[in-house]
């Protein structure tokens, strides 16, 4: 396998020095590649309690078995890091904080194959603004002062004039990542967006806006007969399903309509499960009044994401490239209350343009609309913005004042945890976030196992988790392989194909038991970096409102979370991975059994 996988780049921007690093042999086929193998970087590079914004916090973009080659939807990188907007209950580190993980699509994890890598870590910190250009083994670090303080749109066009070749791959930062925001995100071909857990302000911090990578070279395989064979057949496997034909027709703002009917929308900071006038900007309205063009990744066939354009009103002309998704639709959309497509098209823009994680933004604002109306806070305390419930001038304003940590923007700034541990009141019972992550757009009123995907989550928060065990293991190892969940599952590969695929590439002899097992060695590698910083049981908790305010309209009125019912469904599931009740560290045997004695 030496001669397949096994090159780190290694990027010092204190030292400026840079050197391949080879990855053991061991480390591969224990931790794959992608989330996987990142996490083990993670884990050999920090120690406890590590300040997410020291210069000794690895950034790191790695791909994964799958990446650079023809199987469709084999486009994902993974961004790993310590993360800045997370924290326990109880820590003796005053910097204690969850691994952070944000998965991102397009074509940059593929292109760092091309250039010969497995990945991309990142450490130091540069005394000024500075980006890298990676072609192939040359490696440069480039003064980036010019475009500091930039937009990711404008940057976007100034940096492909800046590199004078459209065959580099990106990603970049705005100004939320630059000011270090908690929850900045990091962007790639404008519409995508690495933007959970804040790697953006990771990145930020180490006065690093850009990277851009062009390689010449192409992964092998060690039985290319055999994967081509493969690859032929899952090619034809995607034409004409429903599936697919789904993907391209809505993307995930087909769940935008959906998930209100069935009561689970993020709804008026999530007090509510249904919103009337969803059918404004679904999938059906984005269709017909916004999208202009649907988009794809690296090899897939799904072309789930839909850029758009605003064409009348007062933001007209605003272009957006993810107008709306699921998350974003709901998140800067119902769950603030907007109605018009517009304005939840400029709401999009700006997070994006100004480079935040949407879910983030979107709840944090909810929020604080919410401790207004209770009267908890005044306009005095919001810098003089009347934040109101479907007023888009003054969400638009809030964004502003977070991206620029103006005012009550650097507060809001660190995320909904510590905006509640300053307000206090009881405001923590509506901060909807776990272990300081906010919760994503599915309400939990109606679904417990969305509630376990939210607790049990290494990163804090998550609705990619997975609501059960097998599903947590299979999503770590599809991370860790490069390969989207929408090709998966439902209408996409099954376990079997995947297995046939790895077994193709890396010459291995994988079962379906191998398979989980590393899925679950992964999600167990992660656990231990968190318990190793102080996280506990005692950190897996759901916001009180979801077991105490039924949900009052729409389908499911009355819908609320038994507390009890939910208790037993998490001991059952600590049970279930052989982890302790009380501090839910994994057990001596379950690491043995993992090969993770390591971490005994």
């Amino acid at each position: 396998m030496e001669d397949i996988f096994g090159i780190l780049l290694d990027i010092n921007l204190t030292t400026r020095k840079t050197e391949n690093i080879y990855i053991s042999k061991r480390d591969i086929e224990l931790f794959v590649g992608g989330r996987g193998l990142a996490m083990k970087v993670l884990y050999d590079r920090i120690k406890p309690g590590l300040d997410p914004f020291s210069e000794d916090n690895p950034l790191i973009f790695m791909s994964g078995t799958f990446s650079g080659l023809p199987i469709p939807s084999s486009s994902r990188t993974c961004v790993v890091t310590k993360s800045p907007l997370t924290s326990p209950k109880k820590s003796i580190f005053e910097k204690a904080s969850t691994v952070s993980y944000s998965n991102i699509g397009g074509f940059f994890g593929p292109e760092i194959k091309f250039a010969g890598y497995e990945g991309i870590v990142i450490t130091g910190k540069s005394p000024f603004p500075v980006y890298i250009k990676i072609e192939d083994n040359e490696v440069k670090i480039k003064d980036a002062g010019d475009f500091w303080g930039m937009k990711t749109d404008e940057f976007d066009n100034a940096f492909k004039k800046e590199l004078g070749d459209n065959n580099f791959q990106t990603c970049y930062i705005g100004p939320a990542g630059e000011k270090k925001v908690a929850y900045a995100s990091i962007l790639h071909t404008a519409g995508r967006a690495a933007g959970r857990g804040g790697v953006g302000a990771v990145m930020g911090s180490k006065n690093l806006k850009a990277i851009a990578v062009k390689g010449t070279g192409m992964p092998n395989v060690k039985n290319p007969k055999e994967f081509n064979n493969l690859a032929n057949k899952a090619r034809a496997y995607f034409k004409g399903r429903e599936a697919t034909k789904y993907w391209r027709e809505e993307g995930t703002a087909g769940a935008l309509k959906s998930s209100s009917d069935k009561g689970s929308m993020a709804v008026k900071n999530y007090r509510e499960g249904t919103f009337e006038q969803i059918e404004n900007y679904d999938a059906k309205a984005s269709r017909e009044k916004i999208w202009k063009r649907d988009y794809a990744c690296y090899q897939c066939q799904l072309s789930c994401k839909k850029s758009g354009v605003v064409v009348e009103g007062r933001f007209k002309g605003t272009i957006v490239h993810d107008s709306p998704e699921y998350e974003t639709g709901t998140m800067v959309g119902s769950n603030l209350m907007l109605t018009e497509i517009n304005d939840v098209m400029k709401a999009i823009y700006d997070g994006d343009d100004y480079g935040i994680d949407i879910i983030s933004l979107g709840n944090t604002i909810g929020f604080l609309i919410e401790a207004k109306e209770k009267e908890l806070i005044d306009i005095n305390f919001l810098d003089g913005i009347d934040l109101k419930w479907n007023d888009i001038d003054s969400i638009l304003s809030m964004i502003k004042k977070i991206a620029d940590r103006d005012g009550i923007g650097d507060l809001a700034s660190k995320g909904v945890k510590v905006l509640s541990e300053k307000i206090g009141k009881g405001s923590e019972k509506f901060a909807i976030h776990v272990k300081g992550q906010s919760l994503a757009a599915w309400n939990v009123h109606v679904n417990p196992g969305t509630g376990i995907s939210y607790t049990t989550s290494n990163r804090g928060a998550c609705h990619l988790n997975g609501g059960d065990v097998d599903r947590q293991n299979a999503n770590a190892l599809k991370d860790s392989l490069a390969i989207c969940f929408f090709a998966t599952g439902w209408g996409g590969f099954d376990t079997n194909q995947l297995i046939e695929f790895v077994n193709a590439i890396t010459g291995s002899s994988w079962d379906e038991n191998s398979f989980k097992k590393a899925g679950e060695r992964i999600f167990n590698l992660e656990k231990m970096i968190n318990i190793r910083e102080g996280f506990t049981a005692e950190d897996d908790v759901l916001p009180e409102r979801f077991y105490t305010e039924a949900l009052s309209s729409g389908p499911k009125k009355g819908a609320i979370l038994n507390r009890d019912e939910f208790a037993e469904k998490l001991l059952e599931y600590y049970k279930s991975r052989d982890w302790d009740i009380s501090s839910s560290k994994p057990s001596e045997k379950k690491l043995k059994e993992l090969s993770l004695d390591f971490l005994i």
